[in-house]
């Protein structure tokens, strides 16, 4: 499929230090069956050859458009705001510079919503993330259910693993991450429990990600996060016992949470008070 004036879809690109591995994730676009798509790199500050890469990429010939954004490091929710804020697309989703596309999902994000039925009601859908060799990240989505809440998909449903969102972009731009002095990140799952609170969602059963959980990822460095962003994971705790559908054992494990994040939280201000 050739590229048309107005792409329906962004895939954006959050990055920071990833020259080493960002071109796996550019040639998996450039290989990609459908190229009526933007790709949108959002570097974080980064201080290695990145700029160099994308300087050298948007001189090259490929079907999609370019683009890319270079701001002062704000975290990982940080560059999904500007992102956000600088998608004008109907759709978008988020492949990680570890992380990159099967041939054909482009063509499959584009083919099964534009096969879907408009309903102002839906955020868009979810997709399944699987590793190189082939085989799935956790569960796939049961047969029975065409569309639920994100928090059901999960905690109703019994879904596993993480899943590839395509999101529609006006609706992307509600609740905006919030950013902490001295802290780089929040739980980028706290904007889908929002849109849980009017919004449904779609579900594809195909693999639109091949995902690799690096050693300097952040997934692979939860406790230091917990350590360094206190106040974003208070922030996000609360939220969540705050949300009207969430069951009883879903806010008691938040609750759980609060106190060691609390703890850190005080640790860390009185460690920089000194």
């Amino acid at each position: 499929m050739q590229p048309s004036d107005k792409p329906q879809l962004t895939v954006f690109t959050p990055t920071y230090n990833r020259a080493y591995i960002l071109p796996r994730c550019y040639a998996s676009m450039c290989r990609q069956t459908c190229q009526d798509f933007i790709w949108l790199v959002i570097d974080d500050g980064s201080a290695d050859e990145t700029l160099a890469l994308l300087a050298q990429w948007q001189q090259e010939p490929h079907g999609f458009r370019l683009e890319y954004i270079h701001q002062e490091n704000q975290g990982m929710h940080g560059a999904h705001n500007t992102a956000y804020g600088n998608i004008r697309t109907e759709l978008n989703t988020c492949i990680d510079s570890d992380d990159y596309m099967p041939d054909d999902a482009v063509e499959n994000i584009l083919q099964f919503w534009n096969e879907a039925p408009r309903d102002p009601k839906l955020a868009g859908f979810l997709a399944l993330d699987c590793y190189g060799t082939g085989e799935l990240v956790g569960t796939p989505f049961p047969q029975t259910v065409t569309k639920a809440r994100y928090y059901d998909y999960y905690h109703t449903f019994g879904v596993t693993g993480d899943k590839k969102f395509i999101l529609r972009s006006e609706l992307s731009r509600l609740y905006p991450y919030p950013r902490f002095p001295q802290e780089r990140y929040v739980g980028l799952a706290l904007k889908y429990y929002q849109l849980d609170l009017d919004y449904e969602l779609l579900c594809l059963n195909k693999p639109v990600c091949v995902v690799e959980y690096l050693p300097d990822g952040s997934s692979r460095n939860m406790l230091r996060q917990y350590w360094r962003n206190p106040r974003g994971f208070l922030h996000f705790r609360f939220t969540l016992l705050r949300l009207p559908y969430a069951g009883l054992r879903f806010k008691l494990r938040q609750a759980l949470h609060i106190l060691p994040e609390s703890l850190m939280y005080l640790l860390r201000f009185f460690g920089r008070a000194r």
